[in-house]
């Protein structure tokens, strides 16, 4: 994909797992509070439910090449023996999101991303099939790649407030009190400074941030074979009702003719 004078985009999330690979553009990309100064072939871990977003810090041409793993996919794939959610895990094992190998053009990584690229959309005998099993050999150099030694995990480039810290109390304690209150005062921070500090630094106000979370967390149970009311529970929502119209207002459905409809897209 190749854009040019995007501006701002908004922060948002998704419900599957996404790798992007940087290919130009002055960019860095902040997920959960963190933010990453990208640089050409950087590889990019975005996980299911992880608020992010690019930032253009000029009008230069953004590329990038953008993979969506779904949950289940890499659920069916992380056995012991073949973990292909092991880059996932490492990335975030090593407090980032971002993995630059030393000569990526000459990687099989690189390899396996050109031969998915060549073969999209082609009218071959079996290419869907072929596409698929391109796409295992992706995950595979993927996951070669992170436990080399031709790697290093970036460090973020934001500092100077709490916010990174709130957000993982956050999602450390989905089902507890997660009140402006409670939380300033567990980080000895004033109500205002919290809520504004907050919405600059994430582009969510700290309430929708919360309930955008325990509705990932719902969502999952869900998937998982949790019922729905055990799952609005088991996330942190106070009341069924309370989920329910969080969930209405989020995915413009019911969490019931959502999972109805999952269900016939399955035959």
């Amino acid at each position: 994909m190749s854009d040019s004078n995007l501006g701002e985009i908004d922060f948002h999330y998704h419900d599957f797992h996404k790798v992007l690979i940087h290919l130009s553009g002055n960019t860095s990309y902040s997920i959960e509070g963190q933010n990453f100064d990208l640089q050409v072939n950087d590889i990019v871990f975005v996980n299911a439910g992880e608020v992010h977003r690019p930032i253009f810090h000029d009008n230069s041409t953004y590329e990038r090449i953008i993979i969506y793993i779904s949950k289940e996919f890499l659920d069916e794939y992380s056995k012991e023996e073949n973990d292909l959610s092991y880059c996932f895990r490492n990335a975030m094992e090593n407090n980032s999101h971002v993995l630059r190998l030393r000569s990526f053009k000459n990687s099989p990584v690189a390899s396996a991303v050109n031969a998915l690229i060549n073969n999209l959309g082609k009218d071959a005998y079996a290419n869907e099939f072929f596409m698929q099993v391109l796409f295992l050999e992706f995950m595979v150099q993927l996951n070669r790649a992170a436990i080399s030694d031709e790697v290093e995990y970036i460090s973020t480039s934001y500092s100077g407030t709490k916010i990174n810290s709130i957000i993982q109390y956050i999602n450390e304690n989905l089902t507890g009190d997660l009140s402006v209150e409670t939380i300033a005062t567990q980080f000895y921070l004033s109500r205002y400074y919290l809520m504004h500090t907050f919405k600059d630094e994430t582009g969510y106000t700290i309430g929708n941030y919360i309930t955008m979370k325990r509705l990932s967390a719902a969502q999952a149970l869900i998937d998982a074979g949790t019922s729905i009311v055990d799952a609005s529970e088991q996330a942190g929502f106070g009341t069924y009702s309370t989920f329910l119209r969080a969930y209405k207002k989020t995915y413009g459905t019911s969490p019931r003719k959502k999972a109805e409809s999952q269900a016939s897209l399955s035959f």
